[in-house]
């Protein structure tokens, strides 16, 4: 398995790349098949609040679905095992699923895993408020691109990526995002061959919008 490790606003010494090959023995270990296991550093500055953070994404690649996770703590190294902690679970979880598909053993029920608080997804939602100052433009945004932070200093950053359109089921398009600890998920539904979104609701329940 190939071992990435990329870094932005932030050095990374030689002692911390060791850190990471050395622990990346257990994604090896859960993750046979992956191609590769990318590491992304990055700091988060910033001008008020707390002080300044490490933001470390991890992500493996390979044949299957991408698993992901992330974390932010002030040292890089904590930061990390934060984040290798997320990715082990999630690693765990496909690797369980894998096995069902054998019939080796039963797969955890929604209701099972939102018994748990799905305690394994490191996600920190904004407010209702907050959403609604964004929706009505009393909060500005900025594209993650601009990097003029100081003239519109706002907590709120759109990210924008590209993906490559799957075809899939919802119930695959669910697991899909738990692998990736997000909120919702983009796929093309394989029964209507509509673009379509399953999301978390409150509560723990799920949903699924459709374009026609």
């Amino acid at each position: 398995m190939d071992i990435t490790l990329a870094a932005h606003n932030v050095a990374i010494p030689d002692r911390f790349r060791d850190y990471v090959d050395e622990k990346a023995d257990k994604v090896v270990a859960l993750a046979e098949r992956a191609q590769a296991l990318n590491v992304k550093v990055s700091r988060e500055n910033s001008s008020r609040g707390p002080a300044s953070q490490d933001v470390v994404e991890l992500t493996v690649v390979g044949k299957g679905p991408v698993i992901r996770a992330e974390s932010r703590n002030s040292d890089k190294y904590v930061a990390f095992d934060q984040a290798l902690d997320h990715l082990i679970k999630r690693l765990r979880r496909a690797k369980d699923k894998k096995m069902v598909h054998h019939g080796r053993q039963r797969p955890e029920s929604l209701s099972e895993l939102s018994a748990s608080g799905f305690s394994d997804i490191d996600i920190t939602p904004a407010s209702v408020e907050v959403l609604r100052s964004v929706a009505t433009g009393s909060i500005p945004t900025v594209d993650s691109g601009d990097d003029d932070t100081e003239a519109n200093p706002t907590p709120v950053v759109i990210r924008r990526k590209v993906f490559s359109a799957q075809s899939m089921t919802a119930e695959e398009a669910l697991d899909h995002m738990e692998l990736v600890g997000h909120d919702f998920f983009l796929f093309i539904d394989s029964e209507s061959g509509h673009p379509s979104v399953v999301y978390r609701r409150k509560g723990w329940d799920y949903g699924v919008i459709s374009l026609q």
